[in-house]
């Protein structure tokens, strides 16, 4: 790929050195000014696919050149967290919009002439209805995540979004599956054909170097059993899934209870908590207890367990929560822990994702009597203490889905000095 010289010592000094196969394949496509639509699965290396050629093409300006549309919150300022570590030394130079930040400085950051705005669809509709958005000069639009946009019910925001852009742009949309509605809106919008570039097989849902595996259990002794998991198989750095916001904060607890090193990643939490516990993540920490919001997008290195504590509804949502591990063509495992009226769900998964989850034994016994701080504080005041081993409140408040406007991807590692050579 011939690349400017200014463009290449930047990626050079971030350690950036060898692409990927979805950036050779995508990068050469992008450069001859064609359409593309990408499948390739999150962790690939998807950022740089796209960001690299933009800042190749675009020079300095007034103008926002560049807009990149993101699901959720903590993709947008990963994906920004890339773009200015890369683009600032070439004077090209990025805003990262969302919900649930102060949107009078979101203001003030477009008015001094971003070349790229990274934002979530809401957000970014609002500073646009306001005047300070403007999308006339709009010279290519990046569809990043763009299945899970159309999941959580953001495609009618996108398509406002495209049509206010000038038809001549040229459109990039990345996404780890390819449903029809997705390819058609596309299509609606794109000026001229578009090309398709599928990185792996179409069967390859997920990574062939994870181990699947799962427990079933009562729910009274599924904290036992996820004890016992980290007990037995020693996870590194591992994700735990959990279905509402009450679930993650009662996992949260107990991790903590046992002097685990452990932070919390959900949508109740403030923005600036929740950037500061990917960043304690990141640099360190042992487990993540997150809902859905950091399902997808998010590029952690090292993740080498993620358990589901129980088994997900529906297939995808395990499809896209396992991505996770394995990054890169590293090994991993993914670890559910299920009810055993949920055997139903594991047959489910693994014809719709075609693997085969391995049924394991957990020696739940040293845990079954610990007492658990399950319940917050002023909840064990009002109703007696915490549980015993297990969790069988099924309340749980709100689901901990993606909420609008969160997100984040190829940014900082937490890396101090000289920092490895990597792929971009």
């Amino acid at each position: 790929m011939a690349l400017k010289t200014e463009l290449v010592e930047s990626l050079k000094r971030m350690g950036f050195v060898n692409a990927t196969e979805v950036q050779e394949k995508s990068i050469p496509e992008v450069l001859q000014r064609k359409n593309v639509i990408v499948r390739a699965r999150t962790g690939t290396g998807k950022t740089g696919a796209f960001m690299v050629p933009i800042f190749q093409m675009i020079g300095r300006s007034k103008n926002v050149e560049a807009l990149v549309i993101v699901p959720t919150r903590e993709l947008a300022l990963q994906v920004s967290t890339f773009a200015q570590k890369v683009g600032n030394p070439l004077h090209i130079y990025t805003t990262t919009i969302y919900g649930g930040a102060s949107i009078n400085l979101q203001m003030q950051s477009l008015r001094s002439c971003p070349n790229v705005v990274v934002g979530t669809p809401g957000r970014l509709i609002d500073l646009y209805k306001r005047g300070a958005l403007n999308l006339d000069a709009v010279r290519f639009i990046v569809l990043d995540e763009a299945d899970l946009m159309l999941d959580m019910g953001f495609i009618t925001d996108v398509e406002y979004l495209l049509s206010k852009t000038p038809f001549e742009k040229q459109t990039l949309l990345f996404s780890a599956t390819m449903p029809r509605e997705i390819v058609r809106m596309t299509e609606r919008y794109a000026n001229g054909k578009i090309d398709r570039i599928i990185v792996g097989e179409e069967e390859d849902i997920t990574v062939s170097t994870i181990k699947h595996l799962y427990a079933l259990v009562p729910s009274r002794l599924k904290f036992a059993a996820l004890l016992a998991y980290i007990k037995e198989y020693s996870p590194r750095k591992a994700i735990i899934f959990a279905r509402t916001k009450f679930e993650a904060n009662s996992i949260h607890r107990v991790l903590l209870s046992q002097s685990y090193e452990a932070i919390l990643l959900h949508g109740g939490l403030t923005q600036a908590t929740r950037e500061r516990s990917l960043g304690s993540f990141k640099k360190g920490a042992q487990f993540m207890v997150a809902t859905n919001v950091a399902a997808r997008g998010l590029d952690i290195a090292d993740v080498t367990d993620v358990i589901n504590f129980g088994a997900p509804e529906e297939a995808n949502v395990y499809i896209h929560r396992v991505g996770r591990s394995a990054r890169m063509g590293k090994e991993g495992r993914a670890m559910t822990i299920a009810d055993p009226e949920q055997k139903r769900e594991i047959r489910d998964i693994e014809d719709s994702a075609n693997i085969n989850m391995s049924k394991i034994d957990l020696d739940v016994e040293p845990f079954r009597n610990l007492p658990l701080p399950i319940r917050a504080p002023d909840r064990e005041r009002r109703f007696g203490g915490g549980r015993r081993g297990g969790f069988d409140d099924t309340r749980g408040g709100d689901r901990g889905g993606s909420e609008h406007g969160s997100g984040s991807r190829g940014g900082s590692r937490g890396h101090g000095g000289r920092r490895p050579f990597r792929r971009f």
